[in-house]
């Protein structure tokens, strides 16, 4: 017997957060928190919290989202707990030893080049870049300078840039951050495109620095 209701959690491919029922023609998708707050405010209206009014407030916001659909507008995000605990987990790690290894710099003796380098992503979506972009602008040694939406590519810059291994480290860097980022918040196909090698990197997009910087 097939399901007459179908959540979010159980289909990946409705949007967060919401539920489906029917076939065909007659498929209709709601958006749980949408219905979540319409059921508060009837309550507000209504200036009292009881069992009544609660229940009233679900069928009326139902009917309302029924008789009102609204586009449906899927934004790309899907929440992978066990993926979110391990973007969080790199993170944190990669905060800590990044922010080690720019102290270090700061206080070393030798002056280190710094660098602009071009990373070519492997995700499309404009959420899944916005993210990654983010993620990156967080870890200590290194900060995006321009999203190019065109070819999915991030310019970095990257303070240790005097030899190319450690230009290869950063890009490494970034396309692993972007993986752990797609499969906590992509959607399937998503974690579908980071699953393969990551691109060839462009070396006509880095851009050393004109003059040494101490760091």
């Amino acid at each position: 017997m097939r399901r007459l209701i179908r959540f979010s959690y159980r289909n990946k491919d409705l949007p967060p957060f919401s539920c489906e029922f029917g076939r065909g023609r007659r498929r209709r998708v709601l958006d749980l928190p949408l219905i979540a707050w319409l059921t508060v405010i009837w309550v507000l209206l209504w200036s009292g919290l009881h069992w009544a009014n609660v229940l009233t407030g679900a069928v009326v916001a139902v009917a309302v989202c029924l008789a009102f659909p609204l586009p449906q507008v899927d934004l790309g995000l899907r929440l992978h707990p066990w993926g979110m605990l391990r973007l969080g987990g790199f993170l944190l790690y990669d905060m800590y030893t990044s922010g080690v290894r720019v102290t270090r710099q700061i206080f070393g003796d030798r002056p280190h080049r710094a660098a602009v380098i071009a990373v070519p992503l492997r995700c499309r979506s404009d959420l899944m870049l916005t993210a990654t972009a983010v993620a990156v602008s967080n870890v200590p040694g290194g900060s995006v300078v321009e999203v190019r939406r065109a070819t999915a590519t991030l310019f970095l810059h990257v303070l240790d840039a005097d030899r190319p291994a450690e230009l290869d480290a950063a890009r490494r860097s970034v396309w692993r951050l972007e993986e752990l980022t797609v499969r906590a918040f992509g959607t399937r196909d998503e974690i579908t495109r980071v699953a393969v090698a990551p691109p060839t990197a462009p070396h006509t997009g880095e851009q050393p620095g004109d003059q040494g910087e101490d760091a």
